[in-house]
């Protein structure tokens, strides 16, 4: 028999996230030799470019995994149930829900932006379920779901990379450049964007120490059509660099008022927006010379735990397969699910949660996007993963993000210089 009581959120779920109600429910389990985990991330919406490599990541997955996976010399089959958030918080606590109460899923697994890691966590610790996320800073992750890092989560943990190595990315971007260290801020009313630009613990306090003076017009609204007061602002401040979080489409539309409106920065930036090529590809030739943070890429020395494929091979595969360009998800959805495996195999009683629980705790192994142990913090049910930073350059084939600065990573080799852009 598994855990026969779970705290289960049947109303009030699109409402609000914050406060879920509360309902006993009792379900038997008969003996199964079959894992189910629950996979919640964002297939369609504007957040969909974290979910490109769905498909492909899957499909190896489920061929890895056909033969089961053994625990205590019993083998159990695993059945991963993919679900669309849309890319909305408030759908993503829907799924997450029927995953847990209909599909009666043994493990949660989710990933792209506090979006989606968030509600689905939420769900998974007020239901008592084991859950795994990534591809959210870690920040937005913990202190956006109220945690307490003297308390911690009891069944919901996450790896990615934290505000703090942002920082140090982005700052040594700009050091790089050489240019005038004044930065205009586009930060979002969102998840992402209040905690990136949070007086406290986000940016402003970090560049201010750097030597770096930002200009922080304030929260705009997530798919704005009106960026003229910010790039106005930027304009009168002298900004030659602009940073910040936003999401593909509302970069896309402050990039081209920008041009219109005669703002042309050295340095442009930006979190989340211009990760995937699609998005470069979408902005046309204003596209090149732009900057990011790089969590993972094919140049990334690691490899997968349940091959041994290396990060070249896993993203060179998927270009194989698709035709596209290999994209920053790739890893960390393989890795997600590197960390899944482990936990089902190590796990003292695949029939009880809170022995799963412990065995995500317990967590102490190398992945394709680098070692995840949840021993070493920063806080409770966070384990940090490395972080590099660069710029999409023109590889004579089409458009290449290209590692610049390795300084907090030095494993991970660089492949060129920055450019300034204009």
């Amino acid at each position: 028999m598994k855990n026969t009581t779970r705290r289960s959120v049947l109303t009030g779920i699109a409402a609000g996230l914050a406060t879920p109600a509360i309902l006993r429910t009792t379900r038997a389990y008969a003996q199964s030799p079959t894992i189910k985990v629950g996979f919640v991330t964002p297939t369609t919406g504007p957040l969909a470019g974290f979910a490109e490599a769905d498909d492909y990541i899957l499909e190896g997955l489920r061929a890895q995994f056909e033969g089961g996976i053994t625990n205590n010399g019993k083998s159990y089959n695993v059945e991963i149930i993919k679900k669309d958030s849309q890319s909305n918080p408030n759908r993503a606590a829907e799924v997450a829900a029927e995953l847990i109460l209909d599909d009666e899923v043994d493990i949660m697994a989710a990933a792209a932006t506090p979006d989606t890691t968030n509600p689905v966590a939420d769900q998974a610790e007020i239901n008592e379920i084991p859950c795994i996320t990534t591809d959210a800073p870690w920040q937005p992750y913990f202190f956006g779901r109220g945690g307490n890092p003297a308390e911690g989560f009891a069944y919901t943990y996450h790896f990615f990379w934290g505000l703090e190595d942002i920082i140090a990315n982005f700052t040594g971007l700009w050091n790089d450049s050489g240019v005038a260290k004044k930065v205009g801020g586009l930060f979002p009313n969102d998840a992402d964007g209040n905690a990136w630009g949070d007086a406290q613990l986000g940016l402003p306090p970090a560049l201010a120490a750097a030597g770096f003076e930002l200009v922080d017009p304030g929260r705009y609204q997530p798919l704005t059509d009106d960026f003229s007061n910010y790039i106005s602002a930027f304009k009168d401040a002298g900004c030659e660099i602009i940073t910040g979080v936003m999401i593909p489409p509302d970069f896309g539309t402050f990039w081209a008022q920008a041009a219109q409106q005669g703002f042309n920065p050295k340095v442009a930036t930006i979190g989340k927006a211009l990760l995937f090529p699609s998005a470069i590809e979408a902005l046309g030739p204003r596209g090149l010379g732009l900057t990011s943070e790089i969590w993972w890429s094919p140049s990334h020395p690691f490899s997968s735990s349940l091959n041994g494929t290396t990060a070249a091979d896993l993203a060179g595969g998927f270009t194989a397969a698709t035709g596209r360009p290999w994209t920053q998800p790739i890893g960390f959805k393989h890795a997600l699910f590197e960390v899944v495996a482990d936990v089902i195999g190590r796990a003292d009683d695949l029939d009880d949660a809170d022995a799963i629980a412990a065995a995500i705790k317990a967590t102490n192994m190398s992945t394709i996007v680098g070692d995840v142990n949840w021993a070493t913090g920063p806080v409770p049910n966070v384990s940090k993963t490395p972080l590099v930073s660069g710029q999409w350059q023109d590889n004579g084939n089409g458009v290449e993000l290209v590692i610049t600065n390795n300084a907090h990573a030095p494993q991970i080799p660089v492949g060129g210089e920055l450019q300034l852009l204009g």
